[in-house]
């Protein structure tokens, strides 16, 4: 059973793990700054958005871990009826709050495609390794 580096704890991704990067909770005058001169609907800057506050908040894990986190977001594109805008949505309860809210994304769907076009290109190499290991041996 694959845990969390460094914690005795099962590591057991969801769809919202992706969008974490992006989680300003308590940092809008940090991390908040920063994002909101992108524009999520533009291609060029989701690409932006994606490339160096959503996947390198992966750089720590493991190419394991990597490969679960893809299977769940290949999975849930794999769903026509998925509704990913609610990803996008805040709890202040649960303290989370996105740097764009669900009404601010166009396409929420796009916004996951282009994490999955983007995260096959930049971890191929992961998982491919991780593809010919018997994933049920971690």
């Amino acid at each position: 059973m694959l845990k969390w580096p460094k914690f005795d704890v099962v590591f057991e991704p969801t769809i919202f793990y992706w969008l974490g990067g992006i989680s300003i909770f308590d940092r809008e005058e940090t991390l908040g700054a920063s994002l909101w001169v992108y524009n999520p609907n533009d291609k060029n800057d989701r690409e932006q958005i994606i490339r160096k506050f959503i996947l390198t908040r992966f750089d720590h894990l493991t190419y394991r871990h990597r490969f679960l986190l893809f299977q769940i977001l290949e999975a849930t594109l794999a769903m026509p009826d998925f509704d990913f805008s609610q990803q996008f949505e805040s709890d202040y309860d649960e303290n989370i709050s996105m740097a764009w809210d669900e009404t601010e994304i166009d396409n929420p769907r796009v916004f996951f495609e282009d994490i999955y076009r983007i995260a096959l290109e930049e971890w191929k190499d992961d998982l491919y390794k991780a593809n010919l290991e018997d994933q049920s041996t971690w």
